[in-house]
């Protein structure tokens, strides 16, 4: 498994890269789009909604209200970043609420309409305030594309130093009942993965070595909800007794597994950042 899910991320990662550092913001606005609800579409699927027209209306739904975030952020030069932002803002503040969720496991678990309805808000609460978050990082002057994957990179270096970490020194349990693999060593073995990968790519994207504490700090604090992103889809695929949101990338299971951190992660760091001032 460790092999299949290091070549599937030596194909991946470089394409990744590349998009963030070559497209211009709106074409990366539209990849970003396409991919969170294709985890969105997951998300579904989790939420028990089996009916392929009820997924493809609730699809359309999200994508319109994408649209219409960047219709009425036109401005006469260009675009304006308030509705991206205050939305990256409402992001931040429903991850801290999911927390609640977390600490009640049985919430919501059974298959009536109301946990159907809640699970539903959840993922528009994850996916539009994470593309609005994107958007923002990407498009935000200086270096908007380096922040954007340097906020990428903290995710991907937490995620992988947690899971060799957990591997090699494993003993306390995170949360066994939501996510039973997770450890509280493989936490801090991806929080100092991701710090470290923050401090390293901020300073390609262009900030002074006096800003490196403020941006460790956005990186801890990126790290650990990216956690929360995490645990909340293991809490999600508890509920629908399945392993995996999909299969479509080997090893790694479905799109909104590989980007469950992510959804969590991206507002966090687009607050942080314009918070801190690098």
């Amino acid at each position: 498994m460790t092999r299949t899910r290091l070549l599937a991320a030596l194909v991946m990662t470089p394409l990744a890269i590349a998009a963030i550092l070559l497209l211009p913001t709106p074409w990366m606005v539209a990849l970003g789009a396409v991919i969170l609800l294709a985890g969105l579409w997951e998300w579904f699927d989790l939420a028990e909604i089996e009916d392929t027209l009820a997924r493809t209306v609730l699809l359309v739904a999200h994508l319109a209200l994408m649209v219409a975030i960047v219709w009425a952020s036109r401005t006469g030069t260009g675009y304006t970043l308030v509705l991206f932002q205050m939305a990256a803002v409402a992001g931040v503040v429903w991850w801290l609420l999911a927390l609640l969720w977390l600490g009640r496991y049985g919430f919501a678990s059974d298959h009536a309409g109301y946990a159907r309805a809640f699970k539903l808000a959840a993922g528009a609460l994850a996916t539009i305030p994470a593309w609005c978050a994107l958007a923002w990082i990407h498009y935000a002057p200086p270096n908007g594309h380096r922040w954007l994957l340097t906020a990428l990179a903290v995710v991907w270096a937490a995620d992988t130093g947690a899971y060799f970490a957990g591997r090699r020194f494993g003993r306390r349990k995170l949360a066994p009942r939501v996510s039973p693999n997770k450890t509280v060593e493989g936490l801090i073995g991806g929080a100092v993965a991701g710090v470290a990968a923050g401090a390293v790519f901020a300073l390609v994207a262009g900030a002074k070595p006096a800003q490196l504490p403020a941006v460790a700090l956005v990186a801890l604090a990126t790290v650990l909800f990216s956690v929360v992103g995490d645990l909340f889809e293991s809490l999600l695929k508890r509920h629908a007794g399945v392993k995996d949101s999909g299969h479509l990338i080997p090893g790694h299971g479905g799109i909104l597994d590989r980007i469950d951190g992510v959804l969590a992660a991206l507002p966090a760091f687009a607050l942080g950042k314009a918070v801190m001032g690098f």
